[in-house]
């Protein structure tokens, strides 16, 4: 038993020898620090990368080695997924070495962090919005690049969330029944992001939305809101003559053309009584 807890300690001690060994220390030249810092990047040991990277960076500062580091430093985050602090240190890169030959390929990966930062459809969506301009900002910059459809792709993937959380904050309106507030937001949906499924659905929504309005509105504003149900009636068909939702706004559309003629028939009759 004691054989065999000294040589589990003797294992232990050659480890922790041999890691402390590729340790950066005091008075490693810049290239022997790289090289260390290297070797945990190559080992897929991240953590101990980005932490050795960042002395290299601070040491070599000027050098074709601090310059490097800076470079591996981002990609260490990226690779481990630490994507704010990758982000930063993308664009760190970018700033220290804006003529440098890797900037495309940086500003990629960094717009891919906050692509990756872009949480679920109901929660705040700021790093969504910020994925989106970095990315058009890359197609801006890069139109020859091969990653364009790439990026165009995911911007296209960013857009149809921050179409579903507008869609959403919409529904809550409708259930809730507040109208005007429901209108808006569903008019938001629609015009901002009407190559969206979500922009189809909240049509056919403000459709019905308009029709309850108008069901519980004052006499003197029905016509209005009947009317602007069929108005948007109107916009779907110009927007999605092939729709699967067809048949229901055809229904929803004879039902406002229906009671629109109710409420306006009252009208012109005491108009004509005034005559």
């Amino acid at each position: 038993m004691r054989n065999t807890l000294l040589l589990v300690f003797g294992i232990l001690f050659l480890f922790s020898a041999c890691k402390n060994d590729r340790l950066i220390k005091r008075g490693d030249s810049v290239e022997v620090a790289y090289e260390k810092a290297m070797y945990f990047f190559e080992q897929e040991n991240y953590t101990d990368a980005a932490s050795a990277f960042d002395t290299v960076t601070r040491v070599g500062r000027g050098t074709e080695y601090g310059q490097e580091a800076q470079y591996y430093l981002a990609e260490s985050y990226y690779r481990d997924r630490q994507y704010l602090l990758a982000a930063s240190e993308f664009d760190r890169y970018v700033s220290y070495y804006p003529q440098d030959e890797k900037r495309p390929e940086v500003e990629f990966k960094a717009a891919i962090c906050y692509k990756n930062l872009s949480p679920r459809y109901n929660l705040d969506q700021a790093q969504t919005r910020r994925a989106i301009e970095r990315f058009q900002l890359f197609n801006n910059r890069y139109p020859n690049s091969d990653k364009v459809q790439e990026a165009a792709g995911y911007i296209d993937q960013l857009r149809e969330k921050l179409a579903r959380k507008s869609y959403e904050s919409a529904q809550f309106y409708v259930r809730t029944e507040q109208f005007k507030a429901a209108a808006i937001y569903l008019d938001r949906t629609i015009d901002q992001y009407p190559e969206s499924k979500w922009a189809e659905r909240a049509l056919v929504d403000q459709i019905k939305n308009y029709i309850d309005y108008a069901d519980r509105s004052v006499a003197s504003k029905q016509a209005e809101r009947y009317g602007k149900s069929v108005e948007t009636y109107e916009k779907f068909l110009q927007l999605f003559p092939e729709s699967k939702f067809r048949e229901e706004v055809e229904d929803y559309h004879d039902e406002a053309v229906s009671k629109l003629a109710d409420v306006q028939e009252p009208e012109e009759v005491a108009e004509s009584s005034q005559g």
